[in-house]
């Protein structure tokens, strides 16, 4: 019996100090890549992406790195393992080298922008039109049946492509979409439409380090989430709250 007792103790010595050392193994900061978005991932470090990234990882002693970079190269960074994670992922929009979390940390608002003159446009007949959105962003994989689309490198030239009918509808967030309006001179000339919600993620880096920063934020947004910690968050930037309450919070 005392042999069963202590070999019973040594094993949870043993796993504890295995969880011990796993959590002393977390890196002492996160480097995240992300193109810059007015008031969600500014290059000053503001934004109600890095404030969400900041709870999520600071408290647990990770110190959030950031960088500003186009979104297509954000993604190279990781690929590469020059930066842990970056910002905005659609789920499975890469395939190779990235670890993407169980946990979102936002929602996309999907929008068309286009002229009051074209037809209304829903899910259902967007496959009928010209459509444009900024390279990198594959909204094929999530809007259904599309079938005449560009990918554009540049969204200063937008209103011009609908004016001149060089496309029909631009496909984006409605913040970006929203921003785009802005250089417009008649704006009512043009009608905003929501179209879908697609969850947005952090793409980790397929690495030792990547992958147990995906872990630590999934335990992360498990405790967040379930406490509404996060709420004060989206309401100070004046974002829809992206989450479900407790029993079903888990997308």
């Amino acid at each position: 019996m005392r042999g069963w007792i202590g070999t019973l103790f040594c094993t949870l010595g043993l796993l504890m100090a295995a969880q011990v050392q796993a959590q002393s193994a977390l890196p002492s900061e996160v480097r995240v890549a992300s193109e810059v978005w007015s008031q969600y991932t500014e290059a000053d470090g503001s934004g109600l992406a890095w404030d969400v990234l900041r709870a999520v990882f600071e408290p647990a002693g990770v110190k959030l790195r950031t960088r500003s970079v186009p979104y297509t190269r954000s993604i190279g960074l990781v690929q590469r393992g020059a930066a842990d994670a970056w910002v905005g992922a659609y789920r499975d929009e890469i395939g190779g080298g990235v670890v993407y979390p169980l946990w979102h940390f936002d929602a996309d608002q999907i929008y068309a922008l286009g002229r009051v003159d074209q037809p209304a446009v829903n899910p259902d007949n967007l496959g009928r039109f010209r459509l444009v959105w900024m390279r990198g962003y594959g909204f094929d994989k999530y809007l259904p049946n599309l079938t005449h689309f560009e990918e554009i490198q540049r969204r200063d030239g937008i209103l011009s492509m609908l004016d001149r009918k060089h496309a029909d509808f631009y496909i984006d967030a409605r913040p970006e979409v929203e921003e785009v309006l802005k250089g417009a001179k008649a704006p009512s000339a043009y009608r905003l439409t929501a179209l879908t919600q697609l969850p947005l993620y952090l793409g980790f880096a397929d690495t030792p380090q990547g992958r147990a920063l995906a872990a630590l934020f999934d335990r992360r947004m498990d405790a967040l989430v379930a406490a509404g910690s996060l709420r004060p968050i989206f309401a100070r930037w004046q974002y829809p709250y992206p989450f479900q309450e407790k029993s079903d919070a888990l997308p």
